[in-house]
């Protein structure tokens, strides 16, 4: 779908963000998802996203796709979340069993081995190189739209791939030798 007449709307009407919704809803909750790797905080910053884009309409310029804006508005609001003081006491309550009970050793064998492989690898990366693994391979998006998105130039797009690649290629050769022993 077309979001051209966005570039100069002074407001969103309702049909536009449902479109938004549906068309880029999942994507948003899954950056948001690996920025803070929190499944609760993820669908708060969904929904805080799209009411930011649905206010902000008029800050669309069009010098990127709305995809690109709305990654950059996810990523930001992601990482402000992170920052306040609601997500260092979500974090800590979540660390701390409900009713003093620990979950078996069974559960979480069973919750990690559900989880995808190689993306559990890039959860391990630091987060300049999971960013931009994330925004190229699983959001599908260029260099150039990456670049905007991350407010940095393209060529450090490029390094930071690069550097990731290595990275991950080293994780999952570790991960096989502990295999192998």
């Amino acid at each position: 779908m077309s979001y051209e007449h966005l570039k100069h709307a002074t407001e969103m009407d309702p049909a536009t963000l449902e479109n938004l919704m549906k068309e880029y809803g999942q994507e948003v909750w899954n950056f948001a998802y690996l920025i803070t790797k929190n499944r609760t905080m993820a669908d708060d910053i969904t929904q805080d996203v799209f009411l930011q884009a649905y206010r902000h309409a008029a800050s669309f310029r069009g010098e990127a796709s709305v995809k690109t804006w709305l990654m950059r508005i996810t990523r930001n609001r992601s990482y402000n979340y992170r920052k306040s003081a609601f997500f260092r006491k979500v974090l800590l309550l979540d660390l701390v069993p409900p009713n003093g009970h620990q979950r078996s050793a069974e559960q979480t064998f069973i919750e990690q081995e559900t989880a995808n492989h190689v993306w559990r690898q890039v959860l391990r990366l630091p987060r300049k190189y999971r960013e931009v693994v994330v925004l190229h391979a699983n959001r599908q998006l260029s260099h150039q739209e990456i670049a905007s998105v991350l407010g940095i130039p393209e060529g450090t797009v490029k390094s930071r791939l690069s550097g990731a690649r290595k990275r991950m290629a080293a994780l999952l050769e570790e991960e096989l030798r502990y295999e192998i022993v």
